[in-house]
């Protein structure tokens, strides 16, 4: 068992005692416990416990809910019960539930009984959706809108399991899903899609092809953002919707059949997004209200269903106290449930975070909120009889328990494509060996975790002007009164604040005067002790109370004025991924256009805007045009601003002026130069001052070295290393830095490790001496050179970033060997999992594999796939070495065959170096994993 992994050694203990298991031992012994299965192996009990959970969701295993929870194995309770269980996890109180008559009448309700506000705020659209599914012969076709986020999705995939339910569709009827917007820009191939297509129907077209109209034949049709199909694909549509019939592009008849009925979903408003000869034929509209709109009991219910779904993720107990409850509901506006639980997910992986040592549950409180969501508690004060309707729902503390968890859903849009919890604890394990102390792995993993919400925030944009929309709320003289405090705080803290920020201190302000005419005080938890860490924002607060008091005549309390602190300071905290944005702006009907597509298209999406001026428009406009640019696109670093000529050039003061946001102008602007821009602000994320001084002297890339060249004071150029100590993980990091260097470039540069302990004073130091050329570690050190975090250097393109770094630097470069971070990390995790082969000497053929897969593929993995796929590659070399190969289990015909084909090419590698030959199996799992 040395060679299986965590999850395959706690599946072959539990399959091992349980293959002579017969009737009587099985209801005598019924299960194996974590707790027993962890002792037995020596493992951590909440890792068997992450571990079962996972195999219960494959199937594998059966739950008893006993005290303790038991697991016993699903093929040995079949086998001795003679029947085949149903599929999906299965989770019972005890084994009679499995003994029961297999013909015995199912009590289950509908499947849209299991919808949240199924009799409340769903009612409606739920008697509407049963109306369209039962209606003779085959069902009315309809339309679902809605915005992002409310549950269209969920709301098709219940109409489908409802129609099974009433038998009005066979068990194994099809429901086809279809985005619209994957080929919003190629009508033809989206018709195509929709309904197939000829022989030679368009330019590369070799074959005939069936549409997602034949294989939803007897089914149901999704079609997601259906406002995006364009009209010659609705006109198809509707003729196939009175028809039953239609044609594949390129023949002229439509003598095609199939029985479809088709479900579409939108976030627009079908009258103004579709054609109306389209939207007449769809007869049932159900508008699925946003979340602002559900009832209170709705608002707890999505709450508690969105943490159980993470207890049961991480078999964690989850304790969260009331005040958090109602900040995570005040928070969640245009997002919606969608939005609601992104959040959720990344309070719990912060909590999980905390608890990894010494906790056996997860304690959520208000305090510990991420600072945008802490700031919904305001949101949701200003609105008194919801707040007093949801805390009558709420006690002071919810207990969130693993169990009696419900899945609704199989591929969730709002779900990570990873454990993120197996994630956090590998990273933790790995640091806490490196010898860094706990402070600095909970920083350094938590700045990881916060990405995962932050890109679901930027996926959706408010499309209600903030001021009309908080007008509807609190009173015209409040919010002049808000507007003119953030002029005060604005001025303070040096800095432009959100609408976010708008929104809540209107809202606390319209409430605080409405308890104080009515004598009422609101409830106040954990937050006194957060005035220490927050002097600026307090003395603000103080600032801001005096203004309140002369204004209203009041008197403000203390409370308050801790409140006041933590709104403010919920603003101040720097978010992570930010960037320097670039304007480009050149005269002509697409010049900046032309020059920003290319810089996409070489370095992928960037913080980027392009504003084209053509010749007759009036620069006062395009002034205006680039004033609102730069107030849309500022992340808080400042914007460069890449221009041509003319009056162009001019505009910075009058742009910093309007929007107290820092400018730097260049001019006579190139695609290069915009290129190089990219780079700097992005890959090395260097700040606005540093990369106008860097390339105000740019004039492309051949002359590039003059801009470059080492040091001109004469000092040694250097790479510093930064850790929480001066060894262990910094030693580490040094020789890791200096494997990579060496690789590189024959000229000799040093690595200076630092402790972060005195890091200025200790930078100073060698600055002296030394011209620092990058910094790489665990805290951005906030000097000139480019910044290399750890993750960036082990999981992204770190090393890509410090040979573009060195090679600017006037040292000639040569790259000698493989990923030097890819090859050790690779050789590290082998040694762990191999017996038979040496890791040594399979890493290098492991790399040329990769390397051939990039190749044919057209594409470059980052680190982490590489370590991924080279790791999982040599366990399988060796289960080939002892016979004991994985079988594949997924479906074969949606593997992609060129790919597959690809991967068995390149694995010849092994067996002409090896005499080692992959099973198809092994192929089909990697083809499936890459």
């Amino acid at each position: 068992m040395k060679n299986l992994k965590r999850i395959e050694k706690i599946y072959e203990y539990i399959i091992q005692r349980t293959e002579s298991f017969n009737f009587e031992t099985l209801n005598e012994k019924i299960g194996f416990s974590a707790g027993e299965i962890a002792e037995s192996l020596g493992a951590l009990r909440n890792n068997v416990s992450m571990e079962l959970n996972e195999l219960l969701r494959q199937d594998k295993i059966i739950k008893i809910k006993s005290r303790p929870v038991l697991y016993v194995d699903r093929v040995c309770v079949e086998r001795i019960l003679d029947k085949k269980l149903k599929t999906g996890p299965i989770e019972i109180k005890e084994l009679n539930e499995l003994l029961l008559e297999k013909n015995q009448v199912n009590q289950e309700q509908s499947p849209f009984d299991k919808l949240i506000g199924a009799r409340t705020s769903l009612k409606n659209q739920i008697e509407q959706a049963k109306a369209a599914i039962l209606y003779p012969p085959n069902g009315l076709h309809s339309l679902i809108v809605g915005q992002t986020g409310v549950g269209k999705t969920l709301f098709a995939n219940m109409m489908y399991n409802h129609a099974k339910y009433v038998k009005k569709l066979q068990k194994d009827a099809p429901f086809i899903v279809f985005n619209c917007a994957d080929y919003y820009n190629n009508p033809q191939l989206l018709i195509s899609h929709l309904f197939g297509h000829v022989k030679g129907a368009y330019t590369g077209a070799d074959t005939e092809k069936a549409g997602i109209v034949d294989k939803a034949d007897t089914g149901i049709l999704f079609l997601d953002e259906i406002h995006r199909l364009p009209p010659e694909g609705q006109e198809m549509l509707f003729y196939f919707m009175d028809t039953g019939k239609f044609n594949r592009l390129g023949e002229t008849e439509r003598n095609r059949e199939a029985c479809v009925l088709i479900i579409g979903a939108t976030t627009e408003d079908p009258s103004s997004s579709l054609l109306k000869t389209f939207v007449r034929r769809i007869p049932i509209i159900i508008n699925i209200p946003n979340f602002e709109k559900r009832t209170a009991k709705d608002k707890v219910d999505f709450i508690k269903f969105l943490f159980s779904n993470e207890a049961h993720r991480v078999n964690k107990l989850i304790k969260i106290e009331d005040e958090a409850v109602k900040a995570i509901i005040g928070s969640t506006s245009y997002g919606n449930i969608g939005q609601m639980k992104s959040n959720i997910q990344l309070i719990c992986a912060n909590g999980f975070l905390k608890s990894i040592n010494n906790k056996d549950f997860i304690e959520i409180d208000f305090k510990s909120l991420p600072s945008d969501i802490k700031s919904g508690l305001f949101y949701l004060s200003g609105k008194r009889k919801e707040m007093e309707a949801i805390s009558s729902y709420l006690d002071s503390q919810l207990i969130i328990t693993p169990e009696g968890h419900d899945v609704l859903i199989e591929r969730d849009p709002y779900d990570p494509p990873f454990n993120l919890y197996k994630i956090i604890e590998d990273k933790a394990a790995i640091l806490k060996d490196g010898g860094v102390d706990e402070e600095y792995i909970n920083k350094f993993i938590t700045t990881d975790i916060n990405v995962h919400i932050k890109s679901f925030y930027n996926k959706v944009k408010n499309d209600e002007d903030g001021r009309n929309k908080i007008l509807k709320i609190v009173d015209e003289d409040i919010l002049k009164f808000t507007e003119e405090v953030i002029e005060m705080v604005e001025r303070k803290l040096n800095k432009k604040l959100t609408d976010r920020f708008l929104y809540a201190l209107s809202l606390h302000l319209s409430s605080f005067l409405n308890r104080l005419s009515n004598h009422q005080n609101l409830k106040y938890t954990n937050i006194e002790g957060l005035i220490n860490d927050k002097r600026t924002e307090f003395n603000i607060a103080v600032d801001l109370k005096g203004m309140i008091e002369r204004k209203y005549n009041v008197v403000v309390p203390k409370i308050e004025v801790i409140y006041l602190t933590l709104l403010i300071s919920s603003i101040t905290e720097e978010q992570t991924n930010q960037h320097v944005a670039i304007i480009v702006a050149a005269h002509g009907s697409s010049t900046a256009s032309s020059m920003v597509n290319v810089a996409k298209q070489l370095l992928g999406d960037s913080i980027i805007e392009a504003i084209d001026m053509p010749l007759e428009v009036n620069p006062t406009q395009t002034l205006n045009e680039i004033i609102e640019k730069t107030k849309e696109i500022d992340m808080g670093k400042g914007v460069l601003l890449l221009v041509d000529m003319g009056s162009l050039v001019n505009f910075e003061p009058i742009i910093t002026e309007k929007t107290d946001i820092k400018v730097k102008t260049l001019d006579m602007v190139t695609t290069s130069l915009v290129l190089e821009a990219i780079r700097k602000a992005t890959i090395l994320d260097m700040d606005l001052e540093s990369i106008y001084r860097s390339l105000k002297d740019f004039r492309g890339y051949n002359t590039f070295e003059e801009e470059v060249s080492t040091s001109k004071d004469g000092k040694e150029n250097v790479i510093i290393t930064i850790c929480s100590t001066g060894e262990g993980t910094a030693i580490k990091l040094k020789e890791l830095v200096e494997n990579i260097v060496s690789n590189i470039t024959e000229e000799k540069i040093q690595v200076f490790p630092v402790s972060v302990r005195d890091i200025d004073d200790n930078i100073k130091n060698i600055m002296k001496k030394y011209n620092i050329i990058a910094s790489v570690g665990i805290i951005n050190p906030k000097i000139e050179a480019p910044f290399i975090s750890i993750e960036k250097l082990i999981g992204g393109n770190g090393e890509n970033i410090l040979m573009s770094i060195i090679k600017n630097h006037d040292f000639p470069v040569e790259v000698k060997h493989e990923s030097i971070v890819t090859k050790d990390l690779c050789e590290d995790s082998l040694n762990q999992f191999l017996t038979y082969l040496n890791p040594a000497k399979i890493t290098s053929m492991l790399y040329q594999f990769v390397s051939e897969l990039e190749e044919k593929f057209n594409s470059e993995f980052n680190n982490s796939t590489k370590i991924r796929v080279m790791v999982h590659l040599g366990c399988a070399l060796e289960r080939m070495v002892i016979n004991d190969g994985i079988k594949y289990k997924g479906d074969e015909e949606k593997l992609d065959n060129n790919k597959v084909n690809i991967i068995k090419d390149a694995s010849k590698i092994f067996k002409k170096n090896l005499n080692i030959s992959l099973t198809e199996d092994e192929i089909f799992y990697l083809s499936e994993m890459i």
